[in-house]
């Protein structure tokens, strides 16, 4: 048995690997660098073209880019109309933006739990959770796999609500065939580097409905419109006049952050297909090791995954979560845990949520961490972080 580096034994790896990197080229710089020595770097055509494309490859009808994935979930809620006093049902297992984005308008977030599989918001607990107050439903597509789009729609259909997907973690996955980002009322985006493709910080919305479009539209341009159709005085002064008919936020992206996206979207289908062969060399390798469970996926996911999780089974092992965690950074494999459950924060105690509201999602949290998995990562370090997890799980089982 191979002593752990932790230990004083060798590391698998003689150079830290981190667990997301972007993938920024050449054709990426000189995108950037011809915008940047145009006539405009915002409010410019970059935008406008960003958006074509992001709506012919999600099969939305519209798209709005917007500065960074939270400023993309605070418009949706915007847009849906959600005020004081709503309710909003969400994930508990995600970033707190998920929830926050219910309380920048007011709103009251509500935590349904998660299938304890596939780590997903659970469509039962959905139900469960909705009052004459639920206003929407935020359902996070969690590393990248699809929610179960059908179960969910039906849901809000039936219960009159707003399906907001938060596909922050999704874009290039599927659901039966269909893109995400054309299946719910509006689904929200993320760009941030350590996302499949990046604008360094930028996110969208895809929206198919031409009302709910608009409101998005002027969310993210401070209620500010120069569209003769919607303002409300007449006649206009000039070519100039514009109007604020609602209260909006500055979330617009620049052009030099479009360009940078719209080049990465060219390699979008090739990220996917490399980040597909890194997760099946990781589930052929892990799946029936001891100690460890593999995340589920539902068979109408076709799924461009952005985080790889294992999860520890602490019933089989002789180690704590932080003891495996700081094993694998001696081995030179930093991991991360995604997420700390939201309600856990001191902000959301002080709102009055405590321990126990989700008990699937608070045993996942307890044994979950994410390992490497990038698309510029090669197969002698895919091999090292399987070396790592092995050695490590060896040392410690029981």
């Amino acid at each position: 048995m191979e002593e752990l580096a932790i230990l004083g034994g060798k590391p698998v790896r003689e150079t830290k690997i981190y667990y997301g990197r972007q993938w920024v080229d050449e054709d990426d710089v000189a995108a950037v660098a011809e915008t940047l020595r145009g006539n405009l770097i915002t409010c410019g055509p970059k935008v406008q073209e960003l958006e074509k494309e992001l709506a012919a490859y999600t099969g939305a009808k519209y798209a709005v880019a917007v500065s960074n994935g939270t400023a993309a979930l605070h418009c949706a809620c915007l847009a849906a109309g959600i005020k004081e006093g709503d309710e909003v049902i969400t994930t508990p297992l995600t970033f707190a933006a998920s929830a926050n984005c219910a309380l920048y308008v007011g709103a009251r977030p509500v935590f349904a739990d998660i299938n304890p599989e596939t780590y997903n918001i659970d469509p039962k607990s959905i139900r469960s959770k909705i009052t004459e107050r639920t206003k929407a439903v935020v359902a996070v597509d969690f590393t990248g796999q699809c929610v179960e789009n059908e179960a969910i729609r039906k849901i809000c259909d039936e219960y009159h609500l707003v399906f907001i997907e938060d596909a922050a973690h999704a874009i290039g996955s599927a659901y039966n065939g269909k893109k995400v980002g054309s299946l719910a009322d509006m689904t929200c985006f993320s760009f941030h580097p350590v996302k499949t493709v990046t604008s360094g910080e930028g996110g969208a919305v895809t929206v198919n409905n031409e009302e709910l479009y608009k409101k998005v539209v002027l969310a993210h341009t401070h209620g500010i419109t120069h569209d003769a159709e919607l303002m409300e005085d007449a006649p206009h002064e000039g070519p100039w006049y514009y109007e604020q008919i609602s209260l909006g936020f500055n979330y617009r992206m620049t052009d030099f952050q479009a360009a940078l996206l719209i080049s990465q979207l060219k390699k979008l289908e090739f990220f996917k297909a490399r980040r597909k062969e890194i997760v099946n060399r990781y589930n052929e390798a892990f799946a029936d090791t001891p100690g460890l469970i593999v995340q589920k996926e539902i068979p109408e996911s076709d799924t461009c995954r952005h985080l790889y999780i294992i999860r520890l089974d602490l019933d089989k092992l002789n180690c704590t979560r932080r003891e495996f965690f700081d094993a694998m950074s001696a081995e030179n494999v930093q991991c991360q845990v995604h997420y700390v459950p939201t309600y856990y924060f001191p902000y959301y105690r002080k709102l009055g949520y405590e321990k126990g509201l989700c008990p699937n999602a608070e045993k996942v949290y307890e044994g979950i961490m994410s390992i490497p998995l990038y698309p510029k990562m090669t197969d002698e370090e895919v091999e090292d972080v399987i070396h790592a997890v092995k050695k490590i799980i060896a040392w410690y089982t029981k």
